[in-house]
């Protein structure tokens, strides 16, 4: 599909091979400081890099400012289970920590949706929302999730201790 423009100078597109620079560039971070994604701390990037990009009918995408192609946030969908369960989309989206609040985590998401009903899935389910990043959560709800469950205690925050985490869902 053609990539997505924004009036805020940026376009969300599929990733290619060449963006994987700026891709890590937000993923490190975000990885490191071990607030928001349930990876480990110490993943390295190869290992990042394997577990990011996706392969068809998942897909890896990015959002890059139109004048100069700098990664301002990335995406990624996939199926949620294999098999019996492989019509349900997963996914999951980073931000460059200097770019919050300039709807690239809502482009990422609405570009995901669009993208993964056009592979052909039903649904998307996000597995493990952090209860305490009440900005995403609120985003997501705002996009049309439903809070299914929430596991308590299931996320140790480096900061504030144990929080719950959301099963978030909605229809394509």
């Amino acid at each position: 599909m053609a990539a997505v423009s924004h009036e805020q100078n940026f376009h969300v597109r599929k990733a290619t091979p060449e963006d994987w620079p700026g891709m890590w560039s937000i993923l490190e971070p975000v990885i490191r400081s071990g607030e928001t994604f349930t990876w480990d701390r110490d993943t390295t990037e190869e290992a990042a890099r394997t577990k990011w990009i996706k392969e068809a009918p998942g897909q890896t995408f990015v959002a890059a400012r139109q004048d100069t192609g700098e990664i301002l946030g990335t995406g990624e969908f996939h199926a949620n289970q294999a098999g019996g369960g492989s019509h349900v989309a997963n996914a999951g989206y980073m931000v460059g920590a200097n770019n919050s609040g300039q709807g690239i985590a809502r482009a990422l998401c609405a570009y995901s949706l669009t993208e993964a009903k056009a592979a052909g899935f039903l649904s998307m389910q996000y597995n493990s929302v952090v209860e305490s990043n009440v900005r995403a959560v609120w985003l997501w709800q705002s996009m049309g999730f439903k809070i299914l469950a929430t596991v308590p205690e299931a996320f140790n925050h480096p900061e504030i201790g144990y929080v719950g985490l959301h099963v978030m869902y909605r229809k394509l």
